[in-house]
């Protein structure tokens, strides 16, 4: 899936249970609208409906393959259900997989909620391990590790992922005495993240009037933290957040770009960011491959060209997703068949190809669509080489059941204390603490 962009400040998990609560009562309601009389198309009579549940864009009907999907069964007719941000779909999967009903036969995931359904609501959900066609090989060692519950069973199959590149403006290196080719740029941060920072400090010292080096702390931490296997928790489950190696380096990376005054002190995905990329405040921001259109989106026709993509300090990720089968499904098996086929590396390649979404299999990267994709808007870089040769190398991920809690307390809460507040490092550093305690002691 091409996600929208993330979803702001992730919810607190008293509130999602809250939410669902409230949702709970409306479950009777939303079941008889997410299911159809005897699976038949209403214009469509002896065909089987499935359903598919969604949040932002995963480009599947964009990309035509719902369609073509179709036209190879004949007596499958494919609805999809979507809601636009996953703090709003998060919740309503929560009920209805609570109440055994109003499910879609396809439910997605977000990467961030994986883990949490894998251990706690896997035995709600189909075991796609062993489905026909399915071999866990061809997926992503990490990837296909995330959404694996503790005795070895597989909810979902890995649509997307979003290795990390830095998307950089050529023309302000440039004024700023910096080289400007995507390789030379690469060079001078390969390996650590702290290389990054003293880019910036450099950049500093003859930035363009008006302009700084990055958007914003945050995503510096970001960027840094999801290199490392392990940070919020420890792979027996024990948490990790207050004493992690990854996120001491990753807080103390941003909390530099700050005091340097790197940053444009600005929130991700607010206005007055989405403006600084209209104004072309700021020269460089961590990059998954969905992060493209976003730039693209908000820079505009004056951005064109003017933009580049170079490899990233470390190999990370940050995004992606999932499509499951709840036990509770209407239409299972033609559900699993569709999950099967959405997911192969085949139509990842074609989803790449029209949603820029990167395949979270190996086998798609040969494939011309991925293997030889450039992206004319950002100085026709070799996007799919640069992006497919980071998340090959990322790190098999330790994920936890608070993981989105605890990362948004630190992008959210202690380092905007820190970066646009103006407040104390040990300030900051003691509100993210107390926002996780918070969030995770229900």
């Amino acid at each position: 899936m091409t996600p929208a962009w993330p979803s702001g400040p992730y919810r607190r998990r008293a509130l999602v249970l809250a939410a669902a609560a409230v949702l709970l009562l409306l479950v009777s309601l939303l079941d008889g609208c997410a299911r159809d009389d005897g699976g038949d198309d209403a214009g469509r009579p002896g065909r089987t409906t499935v359903t598919i549940g969604t949040f932002g864009v995963f480009g599947y009907r964009q990309a035509g393959l719902y369609e073509e999907y179709e036209r190879l069964h004949p007596d499958v007719v494919i609805k999809e259900s979507v809601i636009e941000r996953n703090d709003a779909y998060y919740p309503q999967l929560l009920t209805h997989l609570a109440a055994g009903s109003g499910l879609a036969d396809i439910q997605a995931m977000e990467v961030g909620n994986v883990h949490e359904l894998a251990a706690g609501q896997g035995r709600l959900f189909e075991d796609l391990s062993r489905a026909k066609g399915v071999r866990p090989s061809d997926w992503l060692p990490w990837k296909w590790a995330q959404a694996t519950t503790p005795d070895g069973r597989t909810i979902g199959l890995g649509t997307d992922i979003g290795p990390i590149a830095v998307c950089y403006r050529k023309d302000l290196f440039r004024r700023a005495g910096l080289p400007t080719d995507r390789e030379a740029v690469g060079r001078l941060w390969a390996g650590d993240w702290q290389k990054y920072i003293d880019t910036g400090k450099a950049y500093a010292r003859r930035a363009p009037a008006g302009t700084v080096f990055t958007d914003s702390a945050a995503g510096i931490y970001n960027a840094s933290v999801h290199a490392y296997p392990e940070r919020y928790y420890d792979r027996s489950g024990r948490p990790l957040y207050a004493n992690s190696p990854a996120v001491r380096t990753s807080w103390d990376l941003a909390v530099q770009a700050v005091r340097a005054g790197l940053t444009a002190r600005l929130k991700q995905f607010e206005k007055p960011w989405d403006q600084a990329y209209a104004n072309g405040r700021f020269a460089t921001v961590a990059c998954p491959p969905w992060m493209l259109g976003y730039i693209k989106e908000k820079s505009g026709a004056a951005g064109e060209g003017m933009w580049d993509v170079a490899a990233a300090p470390r190999p990370a990720n940050w995004g992606g997703s999932f499509i499951g089968v709840p036990k509770a499904a209407r239409h299972k098996a033609a559900a699993i068949e569709l999950a099967v086929w959405l997911t192969a590396p085949a139509q990842q390649a074609r989803l790449f190809d029209r949603q820029a979404g990167i395949p979270s299999t190996p086998a798609s990267y040969a494939m011309p669509e991925v293997r030889d994709a450039r992206n004319p808007y950002f100085g026709d870089a070799p996007i799919g080489r640069i992006f497919t040769t980071a998340a090959r190398s990322v790190p098999l991920l330790v994920f936890g059941p608070r993981e989105q809690q605890i990362g948004a307390a630190f992008t959210d809460v202690g380092i905007p204390q820190v970066e646009q507040q103006g407040r104390s490092p040990r300030a900051g550093w003691a509100a993210a603490q107390k926002e996780i305690k918070n969030a995770v002691d229900e």
